[in-house]
């Protein structure tokens, strides 16, 4: 790269061309993945983003904290492994492209399954790198040459492969349960996949007769039942009482006449009653609501028994019962046109509970329901709301599969940091569920099950899709069901259905046909990504090399809404398939928030992009920016001052190269630390030593806020604000001069040390500097990690400390008592330390030049007015008279001490009251907090100044 050394540094840099240009280099060199064949590996692999999706500020955190880490590794010398791919997201990508053909007054269903997947693939081929791309522009240093996808022919092999061994090993399985239906979809989701809305919405309650002129021990012919969705009692399967409730122990086991069908349901005795909530009743309706499901298995109702009243498209449909079935009119009503239906028909027959308010003047007032505010589930992409739907899908025993990472978490053998998270992640897998993976879309990968009739000894038997065969590829397929059908069947193979029922044989009339049809569901994304660990790495080829050297991972950086939805589903796969955890540790950290604290939302307005910010201030800002405020445990607030502010961090990096550049300062050749005599240079050596030291301990720790905050305060304060000041002088005189070569030496490594300390944070200006600065055998991307080696004189770093100690206290006073920063004012040393006789004697110039001291006197202070300053264990006294008008000065910290007390006492009673604290809005509550820290800071700073004053 000797083609990018220039003379001299401009006075200002352009992020952006900056930006681009070294990450053109550092991939088309191949620089994110060098061959370090006999290092010790490193590997992480990224949380596969949405094909369809664009870069969001979450991103760029999680992104930020993975390079971070994988540029330092890096640097350490690791075969550093950072696996980079994308999601297929099944449902996200199959809307993409349907919304495409609406747009075009088009619709999938005008296409067969494979010219609709192919039209996808079309689209991921033109717009689906958009976010790895984005990626690019924030600084991502991955390995590009291998990008994964989850639909690749290798991947598919690996996800078809453990869906069989799974299914062989009796732990997936086909069951009729409740699921997450998008009406809209018209499929199954997750609860990832479900956002939980608050609406407006109403609480009715109505009578049910009880059966056989029954009556309560307190006289009623009735039970009273209330629900937010009334349309779901045309197929209620009972009512529950808890069995505690004395009040209906009488009629437990009897029965109830339900109002519209005439249904006869029993009542049963159940926890889930809550006497205490409205009649103590609930109405039972398993196959439509999570907590009834549960409530009808514990009666004895069979999945299969349950009763489903919605069709695919959440209209109301036949039940299967024939004694008590649906009127007609109800029949084909959308859900919340029946809801309306169903309400007048039960008030017009009089089973409806009214509401009763009381008017202005005391009047009843009746209301057909309460009006309440319902949480209410919607479905994420579709935008619609979620129904409870009984049908039959594909599950795997999760419960079995948790019991490894269980293990392998109480153990120690797999970390959660923060370890915080451990109490919520055993509380989740130790009261599992089991996890439905089956999605009805077209484009994922398709499950590979087979449906094909029923046989006996003499051949095929009346019947449809009972029995089931699962293989990984046609010739297994075929081997399957020959062992079963026998040589005297023919099998004819049909691809949905459909085309199975409309088959002449397809419902197994003729004895030796079998028609077999392959399964058109998909599977889960999640089941899919769980396997990304070690799938992206060759598996199942085990003589994968890079799966033998890279799994298990190193670390996963993940945020913790994801962590069971993803995180404990990789570490299932990875005891599966693997025998052995999918990495060491895990890394959770949390949300970026906005400035309010508020989480960000389209729908609020909220939202910040990353991608503006980057534009705006650089990315180095924004990277700097997400992993300074990365503290373990905590959201993020979005600090836009703060981004702001690491810009101008860097632009004090780019000026303190100049004022190098300019001084003949340049480019190091050596790792360890120059031979140094003089104390700054040995002082800024010593302190290189100690930020390497205190940012290798925070990476260890995963400390990324702490290792920024190294860095930071190393830059700014010990090199750029103390060092470059202390060696000014140096370079007034002999440029050749043994103390001017020995500073050059010194100072041109330790800039370069903060450039290789601060790369895995701020990449792109560290690159160009590193190059501006002289010729490099290589790029900074693939230097050393700091190793100083270096030993230094206490004497002379005790010197440089106690000088910086004595400037910092007297421009602190000077600036407390309202004088003038460059005024130089006399300073009188009773009893001076060694430390301080020393530096005295021999750094006079320096303490004149930087604590504008002079003359510095060792004896007794004459009698006045005065101020005390410390440095290190020695207290000066320095003269006030004629300086500052003591008593008018008093007076005016007196007045603003009392201002700040009486705010800060006032502030303190506020937030000690709880009824604030519970009722304020949180961002008042947080701006109450900031006032009283910074009044608290007043009050401490202008008590001390009074005190200098005497």
């Amino acid at each position: 790269m000797s083609d990018t050394v220039q003379p001299t540094l401009p006075t200002t840099f352009d992020p952006a061309e900056i930006e681009a240009r070294w990450y053109a280099h550092w991939e088309a060199n191949g620089l994110f993945r060098p061959e370090r064949p006999d290092a010790e590996a490193f590997t992480i692999v990224n949380p596969p983003p949405n094909v369809t999706g664009s870069l969001h500020i979450g991103h760029a955190l999680d992104n930020t904290l993975q390079d971070v880490v994988i540029r330092y590794e890096r640097l350490r010398g690791k075969d550093a492994l950072w696996v980079v791919g994308t999601d297929h997201a099944g449902i996200a990508t199959q809307m993409v492209v349907e919304r495409q053909l609406e747009a075009r007054q088009d619709k999938r269903t005008n296409y067969s399954r494979e010219d609709f997947v192919a039209k996808v693939w079309e689209w991921k081929a033109e717009s689906g790198g958009t976010i790895t791309n984005q990626l690019r522009r924030l600084g991502c240093s991955m390995d590009w040459s291998r990008e994964q996808f989850t639909m690749d022919p290798h991947f598919t092999k690996a996800v078809i492969k453990t869906f069989v061994d799974l299914y062989n090993d009796g732990l997936i399985y086909r069951d009729k349960r409740l699921v997450n239906w998008d009406p809209k979809l018209k499929t199954a989701i997750s609860d990832l996949e479900v956002e939980t809305r608050e609406i407006q919405g109403s609480f009715w309650r109505f009578r049910y007769p009880l059966a056989d002129g029954l009556k309560t021990d307190a006289g009623a012919d009735h039970l009273i039942v209330a629900t937010t969705r009334p349309e779901t009692m045309l197929a209620d399967m009972a009512v529950a009482v808890n069995p505690a409730d004395e009040r209906f122990a009488s009629v437990v086991g009897k029965h109830i006449i339900l109002p519209i069908t005439g249904r006869r349901i029993p009542i049963i005795a159940d926890e889930h009653a809550d006497p205490a909530l409205g009649s103590g009743c609930v109405k039972i309706t398993p196959g439509h609501d999570f907590n009834d499901f549960e409530v009808g298995r514990r009666a004895g109702i069979a999945a299969g028994e349950m009763l489903n009243m919605l069709d695919a498209d959440a209209a109301v449909c036949q039940v299967n019962d024939p004694v008590a079935p649906i009127p007609d009119e109800f029949l084909g009503l959308d859900r919340f046109d029946a809801r309306k239906a169903v309400v007048e028909r039960l008030k017009a027959d009089g089973f409806l509970v009214p509401h009763v308010t009381k008017s202005k003047d005391g009047e009843d007032i009746e209301h057909d329901a309460e009006p309440r505010v319902i949480q209410t589930p919607f479905g994420d992409r579709g935008g619609v709301v979620i129904e409870p739907w009984l049908t039959d899908q594909w599950y795997v025993n999760a419960a079995e599969l948790a019991k490894k990472p269980i293990e392998a978490v109480r153990s120690g053998e797999i970390g959660i940091v923060p370890k915080s998270w451990e109490k919520t992640f055993f509380n989740w897998m130790e009261n599992i569920q089991p996890w439905c993976v089956s999605r009805q879309l077209w484009w994922g990968h398709r499950i590979p099950a087979w449906f094909g009739p029923s046989r006996d000894e003499n051949g095929v038997v009346s019947s449809f899709a009972t029995e089931v065969f699962v293989a990984t590829d046609e010739t297994e397929l075929n081997a399957l069901v020959r062992e079963y059908y026998g040589e005297g069947v023919t099998v004819t193979f049909v691809d949905t259905m459909e085309k199975a029922i409309h088959h002449p044989l397809g419902l197994g009339d003729d004895r030796n046909v079998a028609v077999v049809f392959q399964d058109e569901d998909v599977l889960d994304t999640w089941f899919s990504s769980a396997l990304w660990p070690f799938a992206t790495l060759g598996w199942p080829d085990n003589d994968a090399p890079l799966l033998n050297k890279h799994f298990p991972n190193s670390l996963l950086i993940s945020g913790f809404d994801i962590l069971f939805f993803w995180d404990a589903r990789m570490m299932m796969m990875g005891f599966y398939n693997m025998g052995q955890k999918p990495w060491d540790t895990l890394y959770l950290h949390g949300l970026v928030r906005a400035a309010d604290g508020a989480k960000m939302s389209k729908s609020k307005g909220n939202v910040v992009d990353p991608l503006g910010l980057i534009d705006q201030y650089g990315a180095d800002a924004l990277r700097f920016f997400m992993a300074a405020m990365e503290s373990q445990g905590r959201d993020i607030k979005m600090d836009e001052k703060r981004v702001e502010g690491y810009r101008n961090f860097a632009t004090k990096l780019w000026n303190a190269a100049r004022f190098c550049q300019s001084n003949g300062i340049g480019a190091s050749a050596s790792v360890k630390a120059p031979t140094a005599r003089l104390a700054a240079n040995q002082w800024i050596i010593g302190e290189v030593a100690a930020c390497v030291t205190e940012i290798e301990k925070a990476m260890a720790d995963l400390r990324f806020d702490a290792a920024a905050n190294a860095i930071y305060q190393f830059t700014w304060s010990k090199f750029c604000d103390w060092y470059l000041e202390l060696i000014k002088p140096v370079f007034a005189g002999d440029a050749d001069s043994p103390p001017a070569v020995e500073t050059r030496a010194v100072a041109g490594w330790a800039l370069d040390q903060i450039l290789v300390m601060l790369h895995p944070f701020m990449p792109f200006i560290t690159e160009e500097l590193w190059h501006k600065l002289g010729e490099r055998p290589y790029e900074l991307i693939l230097a050393q990690w700091p190793a100083p080696e270096a030993e230094v004189s206490k004497e002379a770093t005790d010197a440089i400390d106690w000088v910086i100690d004595l400037t910092t206290n007297t421009r602190s006073a000077k600036n407390e008592l309202g004088i003038a920063p460059g005024a130089k004012l006399a300073a009188f040393l009773a009893a001076p330390s060694d430390v301080a006789t020393r530096t005295i004697e021999r750094s006079s110039a320096a303490i004149e030049r930087l604590a504008r001291l002079t003359p510095v006197t060792i004896g007794e202070a004459p009698a006045g007015p005065a101020m005390q300053v410390t440095a290190g264990e020695d207290v000066f006294v320095i003269p006030l008279e004629g300086i500052v008008d003591i008593a008018a000065e008093k007076a005016r910290l007196e007045k603003a001490l009392a201002a700040s007390t009486k705010e800060a006492k006032s502030l303190d009673g506020r937030l000690s009251n709880p009824a604030f604290a519970e009722k304020a809005k949180p961002e008042a509550v947080e701006k109450a907090r900031a006032d009283l820290a910074h009044h608290a800071g007043e009050v401490e700073r202008l008590t001390a100044a009074l005190a200098r004053l005497g």
